[in-house]
């Protein structure tokens, strides 16, 4: 089969698995409501907002980020006012502040699925300007099916005052999809550089449409599109649905969702020389214990080693400098949602399965002497929020933070503090 054959083949499966998962996710939603009448475990977990699925989204799902001052930022895909062919509400940015004592959760924006975008569901990053960066599954113009395929946006307050009253932000698109061959159905998020530019994945798109690796250069308050890798189809991987992480050397590093030699993903590594950026095949995944078909992010530790997370009876694997693979946490079920590892090399994520009442669970992942201990740090309930796809951050005292995608009281999701 011809490239743009396995290309097109590839982005149906995927818009479909979507469709798929908002179905799966109504449908857990629907059962999860029954175990309500569990008896309660102890509270280590406080809810600091629930969402409602009007102005403050619903569904809230992908990467959470933490200022210094300790605010919590993310997004939801669905709720908010909504328009521009979103089906459910096309979602809203948000950030929650603690002050005298007290949460306060304020919408900062919201989507309206036009040239806006719409349905930001792989979550946010902040730059080092403050402003917050992330992606749209749709909207910002005409293609995919007359919604557009999707943006890159940056959130800026009105000034000081906007920081500390809950207003809107002003939303700016730094890039929207123009032809058949640029980055298009953004799933997963992006990172910043200390200059400011902005890196991500598209899952179609691309030279070859097998999906790419994008890059926006900041100059002057202008966005510059460039394609440091197109996917194959190949070997190499295709369609990536995660997000990358960049070393000092300003190496990228991130996971191809399908392709290379047995079919099931890869890990790569995009090695930055003035030239440009040279393409490295860290791993191709077998379908075995391995895992197939990474769909998360990848981190890195101080000493260069590569952590992700592989589906579909794999778990969370290492990568060494040297290039041996391993995988170090077998976790055979529910595991999608980004990783993070903190200073001291923990690695913190979460399950959407599992856990003592099968709703989801916060767990840690530390190495002592030569060995990997899981620890589930806590178990989800349908009340406090359930379908945990979310990253994990952290605040300067070493509390974690992240969202529930179902669950709660208007089961619409939840943001949690869990302290230690």
């Amino acid at each position: 089969m011809a490239q743009q054959q396995i290309a097109s083949s590839i982005l149906d499966i995927n818009l479909r698995a979507r469709t798929a998962v908002h179905i799966l996710l109504a449908i857990l939603a629907a059962s999860f409501t029954i175990v309500a009448g569990t008896p309660a475990q102890a509270q280590t977990l406080n809810t600091l907002h629930t969402f409602s699925g009007q102005h403050d989204g619903g569904g809230p799902a992908g990467l959470v980020a933490l200022d210094r001052a300790g605010n919590v930022y993310g997004s939801a895909p669905h709720g908010a006012i909504g328009g521009g062919g979103c089906e459910s509400g096309c979602g809203a940015a948000f950030r929650a502040s603690y002050k005298n004592g007290a949460w306060t959760f304020n919408p900062i924006y919201d989507f309206l699925g036009g040239n806006d975008g719409g349905e930001p569901q792989a979550g946010v990053t902040l730059g080092p300007d403050g402003a917050v960066y992330g992606t749209t599954l749709f909207g910002g113009g005409t293609g995919c099916g007359g919604n557009g395929c999707g943006t890159v946006f940056k959130l800026t307050p009105g000034g000081s005052f906007c920081r500390m009253v809950l207003c809107s932000w002003t939303e700016t698109v730094i890039y929207r999809n123009n032809s058949l061959s640029d980055p298009s159905v953004l799933i997963g998020g992006v990172i910043v550089d200390n200059t400011g530019n902005v890196y991500g994945m598209s899952v179609g798109g691309g030279t070859n449409g097998c999906g790419a690796v994008y890059e926006l250069s900041s100059s002057g308050g202008t966005y510059t599109l460039g394609e440091p890798y197109s996917f194959q189809c190949g070997d190499d991987g295709a369609a990536p649905e995660g997000s990358l992480a960049m070393d000092a050397a300003g190496n990228l590093y991130g996971t191809a969702t399908y392709g290379g030699a047995h079919g099931f993903g890869t890990v790569f590594k995009l090695v930055h020389s003035a030239g440009g950026y040279t393409f490295n095949l860290l791993y191709s995944f077998t379908g075995g214990n391995d895992g197939a078909m990474p769909e998360s992010n990848v981190v890195l530790d101080s000493a260069g080693n590569l952590y992700g997370a592989s589906g579909d009876g794999g778990g969370i694997f290492q990568i060494t400098p040297s290039g041996a693979f391993t995988l170090i946490d077998p976790i055979l079920e529910g595991l999608q949602a980004p990783i993070n590892i903190d200073a001291a090399g923990n690695i913190y994520g979460t399950t959407y399965r599992g856990g003592t009442y099968g709703d989801g669970s916060l767990f840690r992942l530390s190495y002592l002497n030569g060995t990997w201990t899981h620890t589930v740090l806590y178990s989800f309930r349908n009340i406090g929020g359930n379908l945990p796809l979310s990253g994990v951050g952290f605040d300067a005292d070493g509390n974690l933070y992240g969202t529930t995608t179902t669950g709660g009281t208007g089961d619409r999701g939840t943001l949690w503090q869990y302290v230690p």
